[in-house]
């Protein structure tokens, strides 16, 4: 009799076993510079900052303190006493209905941002955002 109210207790109700060990899959959306985390409640743990040059950068966003945007100067976040300057057109604009990149990052949305080449601008519509230079 105690090993079944111990049994009743200790299993997993309504979960096969096979379910318990299946990870989780991100579903991230690519909109050209950056990616956009599509699930309502999916956030970034980091923020990889991606160069031309194919160097990544990754912060936690734990520790960005401050973020900032200015249209002549871009997006500034201010983590662990460094200054990131993100660098470039549109970058506040929504690519669709309230989906931008300032608004992402400051909502844990983004997961990248990446540095676009030169193919990649010219082949940009006027209206899409575009990541020039990322300064760390």
């Amino acid at each position: 009799m105690t090993d079944k109210i111990l049994q009743k207790y200790t299993e997993r109700s309504g979960v096969a076993d096979s379910d318990a060990t299946t990870p989780e899959v991100e579903v991230t959306e690519n909109l050209g510079c950056f990616g956009w985390f599509r699930g309502i409640q999916d956030r970034a743990i980091m923020l990889e900052l991606r160069k031309k040059t194919g160097a990544i950068v990754a912060i936690g966003y734990g520790w960005i303190e401050r973020v900032d945007f200015d249209p002549s100067d871009g997006i500034v976040l201010y983590a662990l006493g460094q200054k990131i300057c993100i660098k470039g057109r549109n970058l506040n604009a929504d690519v669709r209905e309230q989906v931008s990149l300032f608004n992402g990052v400051c909502r844990h949305r983004v997961p990248w941002i990446q540095e676009v080449d030169e193919p990649g601008r010219l082949q940009a519509g006027e209206r899409a955002t575009i990541v020039e230079e990322i300064v760390v």
